[in-house]
């Protein structure tokens, strides 16, 4: 073998090595990439109908409710314009209460259920993910764009 068939031998196989790796890491990078959405993103269909993903926003007051098998637990999760519910098995952490923010990671079920696989409270009164802050923000406006389009619709009767 001339060393010309030599060199393009050891090219060929350092830039398949390369493509190897390469597609290895992106499939690796895929699996474990989870993106962010709020209840109202969820409820106008922008989340993945199948897969994780994670839902923020606050608890509702009174929502939070202990299933009978002790293990179980379902709440609300609101961004103020839409609300969804999440059940949740395992330990709650300290920090999650209700009327306080929370990052859920999991997926929907069939019936529209959102089971959490993790649930992350917020560890700081004054801190909440920018992801939930900037949802929650949103909402509020669209609540208000919708409330005086309400009460211009209704002095115009």
């Amino acid at each position: 073998m001339k060393a010309r068939h030599k060199r393009f031998g050891l090219i060929a196989l350092g830039l398949l090595l390369l493509v190897i790796a390469v597609v290895l890491f992106t499939k690796s990078f895929k699996s474990n990439l989870v993106f962010f959405f709020s209840p109202t993103q969820v409820a106008s269909g922008e989340a993945p109908k199948t897969g994780n993903f994670r839902i923020g926003g606050m608890v509702e007051e009174g929502s939070l409710k202990r299933l009978p098998d002790g293990l179980r637990v379902e709440f609300k999760v609101t961004d103020t314009a839409k609300t969804m519910q999440v059940q949740y098995k395992g330990i709650l952490p300290d920090l999650f209460k209700e009327g306080k923010g929370v990052v859920a990671e999991g997926s929907l079920n069939k019936d529209g259920l959102f089971v959490a696989n993790q649930v992350l409270a917020k560890h700081d009164e004054n801190y909440m993910p920018p992801e939930a802050a900037a949802a929650l923000e949103a909402a509020k406006a669209q609540k208000a764009k919708d409330a005086a389009m309400t009460n211009a619709t209704e002095g115009a009767k």
